[in-house]
């Protein structure tokens, strides 16, 4: 059975840090296109980050650039969400998602990822 994991949410005050993690299990996802979204109460799903198979190419929401930082371990076959400089803004439920592994392009469309993990709570005061 495969399954995307999100760990590493927490409650914590504006300007602090996080570190998500996303393991996933059942298969390698190191050939998969892996992004995180987040989803706050009462809006819609919206994409923060994007890491494509290698690395090379990676993607960021406006709102979240220059302070977050996407990265994977292939060999843990784990990827990462590092946050900093967290506003209360940031607070909503993070999914960790993969594309197929017959895709090699990144998206910032939910509706382009075939797996998703369960989220995990990030809520920062301010």
């Amino acid at each position: 059975q495969v399954q995307l994991v999100e760990s590493g949410g927490g409650l914590v005050q504006a300007g602090d840090s996080l570190r998500l993690s996303c393991a996933a299990s059942g298969r390698s996802f190191s050939n998969n296109v892996m992004g995180w979204f987040r989803q706050a109460p009462g809006t819609e799903r919206e994409f923060v980050a994007v890491i494509t198979r290698g690395g090379e190419r990676i993607y960021y929401s406006d709102s979240v650039k220059g302070r977050f930082t996407i990265s994977r371990d292939t060999a843990k076959n784990t990827v990462y969400l590092q946050m900093n400089s967290l506003k209360p803004e940031d607070t909503a439920v993070y999914y960790c998602a993969a594309r197929s592994r017959y895709t090699v392009s990144p998206s910032t469309q939910d509706g382009a990822y075939d797996y998703w993990g369960q989220g995990t709570q990030v809520t920062v005061s301010s």
